[in-house]
């Protein structure tokens, strides 16, 4: 009996760190969207709705789909970016964009689990891409919200460790990290609409539809997307959230984006409000007017629905290392300098993004200047 009771507690000794803390402020308070002692969405959103837990439980327990690989996933190593905008996706959530020579990494998880337990919980399906004492320097650090997937104690105490770029969060979740002892000159809190400059990048907390939460207790932090301006690129990521009308506001305050990276990897018949689908995330990309698309599962292009006649959002070719093994990922052929339709972003690849009109014509301009005055 007494061995048993120090097994278990041997196994929980990590859980009351990890669960981070309830917040308090009168900072958090003032918040346009703090209201009755809680973070609320702008639009109306259930986490599940009445009377589906039952459902979503048999799906869970019966259900027949696949839920694991049948063979390993496969990896690339990256090379050095190349270009003003490329983005390398980590796996799920987790990935780094380099803008203008300033590097942002969003909601990097590297553990094993995400779970305030490192004995239970979902595990993830392929090793990181890359271990973190491999990622380059970094500018900025960015968290969309605090659950799991997303937030990571023993990632954020890693990069605390080996890395100086700041931490950007939405209101509340710098309590979780304080705990966590990140020092709170590198904690940058940010309700949406406000906006922070990091080396250049101007970076932006915006509207998202969603829910918050470590524990029992739910939306003591905000939840947000997140905007990347540059001086000539611009770069939008959700985080987790539902579709909502505000995307086309998002999209006319701070788009057209050369890049939105929409999370689609947990849409489902039991949370319709809080997570997007694959023809909402076309939908969001468009209102956003947005170029080229990424979804959090890698697919550089979801099939799209009949949404009229506006223009197909475009898709680069990823710019990794080797191929994977033949049968191990859909082959990407090139189709007028562009990767077929449907094309798949393998972990650890790279996306160089096309320089906009304006920047190559400036650079052909100057490289025509230098070589007239060349003797």
């Amino acid at each position: 009996m007494a061995a048993g009771a120090g097994l278990a507690a041997w196994a929980l000794r990590d859980v009351p760190v990890a669960l981070g803390v309830r917040p308090s402020g009168e900072w958090m308070r003032r918040s346009p969207q703090y209201r009755d002692g809680k973070f609320r969405n702008r639009v109306p959103a259930t986490v599940m709705p009445p009377g589906s837990g039952r459902a979503i439980l048999r799906e869970a327990l019966s259900s027949r789909h696949r839920r694991h690989p049948s063979a390993p996933v496969p990896l690339v190593a990256t090379g050095p970016a190349t270009g003003s905008l490329s983005v390398v996706w980590y796996g799920h959530s987790s990935a780094l964009v380099e803008i203008e020579g300033r590097r942002v990494l969003f909601d990097p998880v590297w553990s094993d689990r995400c779970s305030p337990s490192r004995l239970v919980g979902p595990r993830r399906l392929h090793p990181p891409p890359v271990p973190l004492d491999a990622l380059p320097p970094l500018d900025a650090i960015v968290i969309s919200h605090d659950h799991y997937d997303h937030l990571d104690v023993a990632t954020v105490r890693e990069l605390c460790r080996r890395q100086s770029a700041p931490f950007l969060v939405p209101l509340g979740v710098g309590g979780h990290l304080d705990r966590w002892q990140v020092p709170s000159d590198r904690i940058i809190e940010l309700d949406w609409d406000d906006s922070v400059t990091v080396g250049g990048v101007r970076l932006t907390a915006a509207e998202a539809r969603h829910f918050s939460g470590r524990s029992l207790r739910r939306d003591d932090t905000l939840w947000a997307s997140w905007i990347l301006t540059g001086a000539h690129r611009r770069v939008f990521y959700t985080g987790d959230s539902g579709y909502f009308d505000g995307y086309a506001a998002i999209g006319a305050a701070h788009g057209p984006f050369d890049v939105t990276l929409m999370q689609i990897g947990a849409y489902g018949e039991g949370w319709p409000d809080i997570h997007m689908t694959p023809e909402d995330a076309v939908r969001a990309h468009r209102a956003l007017g947005g170029g080229l698309l990424v979804t959090a599962l890698g697919h550089l292009q979801p099939r799209l629905p009949r949404l009229g006649r506006a223009r197909r959002p475009a898709v680069a070719r990823g710019q990794g290392g080797r191929r994977p093994a033949r049968g191990t990922a859909p082959r990407r052929t090139r189709r007028r300098g562009r990767p077929a339709a449907g094309g798949r972003l393998v972990a650890g690849d790279r996306l160089r993004c096309p320089e906009p009109r304006a920047v190559r014509r400036r650079v052909r301009t100057r490289s025509r200047r230098t070589a007239r005055r060349a003797p």
